[in-house]
C-alpha cells in the first residue's frame, strides 16, 4: 500500500490548524498576545511529545538562537507562558476541538487504511468504555461528578465515555470524538455512563451517516432502552450478557437447553477445548414487549476446567461458520482497554495526570488534545513507514518516545521528519 502524503504529519498538523483557526475569539483583539491557534497547538504538541515541560525548553531555545521546534514543526507564531496556555484552553469550546476527529477518521478512509478494518458484511466494530481521568478532594468545578466516601469526605472526579474503531487482527485502535460524563446546572441526578453512551451513538451516527457499525461494550449495554436507540441509528450490536444481569434471558435459555434446541460447535487445539453455543430469537427479557436478539456463549476448557467464559448478544445472524468470529468480535472490547487506555495511562501519556482543572472546559480539552496526540500516532503506527522504521531502532516505546523528546528539547529542526531521519542516523559533523 503506498504512503499518501494526505496522513503525512504536515498534512495531520494542517487539519488541526484548519479547526483551531476556527475557533471564535472572543478577545479583544488589541489585547491579544497570543492566539487561540497558538495555545491549542502548543497544548497538542505537550501530548504530542508527552512533555509538561515542553513549552519551557523551546521559550530557552527561542531565546538562544532566536528559533524554536514550535515553530518550525508546529507552525506557532508565539509560544504562551503556561498561565495564559491554561486560561485560554479553559474557555476553548471543546466541541471545536473535537471536529478533528472526523478529519482524521476520513483521512483514513481516503488512503483506504480502514478496509482491513471491516469485521463483518462490511460493517466495522465501535467499542465503547468509560474512564476516570481525575479525581480530588479539594479541586472542583461545576462539571465535576462527586461521590461521598465513608469518612464524610466529597471527592470530585471526571469521567469519559470513549468509543473507539478496533479489529481483533489489527494492532491500532481509532479513538472516535469523546463524550463527556458530566454534571449539569438545573439537573438533581448525576450524569451516567450509560446516559452518555445513548448521546454518545447519536453524535457517532450524525458524524458518520453511511458508516456500517457494530457497536461492542460490555453487559451494562446490553439492555433494552440502549439497543432500541442503536435500531434507530441503524447500528449493529455484540453487547455482553451476564446471566446476572439477564436472569430471565437466562433462565429462558436454560429451558431450551433442555429440549435441545441450542446449538453448539466445538474443536481442540493447543489452548484447550473450545465450545460455542447460540440461539437465535431469544427475548431479552420478561417483559411483553421483550426485543427478540441472538444469543451466543464461548468458554475455553483445559483438562476439565474452565478457563475462558463469555455470552453476548447481537443482531446479526449466528451460526456454525461465524460464531467463532463473531465471539472474536466481542471480545475485541478489550481492545479499547488494552490499546486504549492502558496506553494512556501507563504508556507516557499520563492521561490520569492534572495538566490543568480550569472551571470550564480545561482538563477536558487536555484530554481531547491528548487523544488527538495519541489518534496521531496511531495512524503513523499503521501508515508511515519513517515513523516505523526509527521506531524499530528502539525496544522499548518509552524508549523511544524518551529519545524523540530529548532530541527534541536541545536541537532545531526543520520538520518532525527532520527530527525523525536524524534520530535514525545522526550526522557525524554538526547537529541540525
Amino acid at each position: 500500500m503506498h504512503i499518501k502524503k494526505h496522513l503525512g504529519f504536515d498534512s495531520l498538523r494542517e487539519q488541526l490548524s484548519k479547526r483551531f483557526n476556527q475557533i471564535e475569539d472572543p478577545r479583544q483583539q488589541g489585547k491579544v498576545d497570543y492566539s487561540i491557534h497558538d495555545c491549542c497547538m502548543c497544548g497538542f504538541a505537550m501530548m504530542f511529545f508527552q512533555d509538561p515541560s515542553l513549552l519551557e525548553f523551546q521559550e530557552r531555545m527561542q531565546e538562544r538562537i532566536q528559533m524554536n521546534n514550535l515553530r518550525n514543526v508546529f507552525n506557532v507564531t508565539a509560544i504562551p507562558k503556561d498561565t495564559q496556555l491554561r486560561d485560554i484552553l479553559d474557555e476553548a469550546p471543546s466541541d471545536k476541538l473535537a471536529e478533528v476527529f472526523p478529519d482524521y477518521f476520513r483521512q483514513l478512509q481516503r488512503g483506504k487504511h480502514l478496509e482491513t478494518y471491516q469485521f463483518m458484511g462490511g460493517k466495522y466494530l465501535v467499542t465503547l468504555d468509560g474512564s476516570e481521568y481525575f479525581n480530588s478532594y479539594k479541586i472542583h468545578c461545576p462539571s465535576c461528578l462527586w461521590k461521598e466516601r465513608r469518612n464524610g469526605q466529597i471527592q470530585y472526579h471526571h469521567q469519559v465515555l470513549q468509543a473507539a474503531l478496533v479489529h481483533p487482527d489489527m494492532k491500532q485502535v481509532f479513538p472516535l470524538a469523546p463524550e463527556q460524563i458530566k454534571n449539569v446546572d438545573g439537573l438533581i441526578k448525576q450524569d451516567c455512563e450509560i446516559n452518555a453512551g445513548k448521546r454518545l451513538v447519536e453524535k457517532i451516527r450524525a458524524t458518520h451517516p453511511k458508516l456500517g457499525i457494530i457497536i461492542v461494550g460490555d453487559s451494562l449495554y446490553s439492555k433494552q432502552p440502549f439497543i432500541l436507540k442503536l435500531q434507530r441509528l441503524g447500528m449493529s450490536y455484540i453487547l455482553v450478557a451476564k446471566p446476572d444481569d439477564h436472569k430471565a434471558l437466562m433462565k429462558w435459555i436454560e429451558s431450551q437447553t433442555l429440549k435441545g434446541n441450542i446449538a453448539r460447535y466445538e474443536f481442540e487445539d493447543k489452548k484447550g477445548h473450545h465450545i460455542y453455543e447460540w440461539i437465535t430469537d431469544a427475548p431479552l427479557n420478561a417483559n411483553p414487549d421483550a426485543i427478540h436478539v441472538n444469543y451466543f456463549q464461548y468458554r475455553i476448557e483445559v483438562n476439565g476446567k474452565i478457563t475462558y467464559r463469555n455470552s453476548w448478544i447481537t443482531d446479526l445472524p449466528v451460526n456454525k461458520f461465524n460464531v467463532a468470529h463473531m465471539a472474536r468480535g466481542g471480545r475485541s472490547r478489550w481492545k479499547i482497554e488494552n490499546e486504549g487506555f492502558n496506553t494512556l495511562k501507563n504508556q507516557g501519556y499520563h492521561l490520569e495526570h492534572n495538566f490543568g482543572h480550569g472551571k470550564k472546559n480545561l482538563s477536558f480539552n487536555f484530554l481531547v488534545l491528548n487523544l488527538l496526540a495519541f489518534f496521531t500516532h496511531q495512524i503513523f503506527e499503521l501508515t508511515d513507514l519513517l515513523y516505523k522504521r526509527c521506531r524499530a531502532k528502539f525496544s522499548a516505546r518509552k524508549e523511544y518516545w524518551n529519545q524523540l523528546r530529548c532530541t527534541f528539547r536541545i536541537l532545531c529542526f526543520k520538520s518532525w521528519e527532520h527530527l525523525l531521519r536524524f534520530i535514525i542516523s545522526p550526522p557525524e559533523s554538526q547537529p541540525p
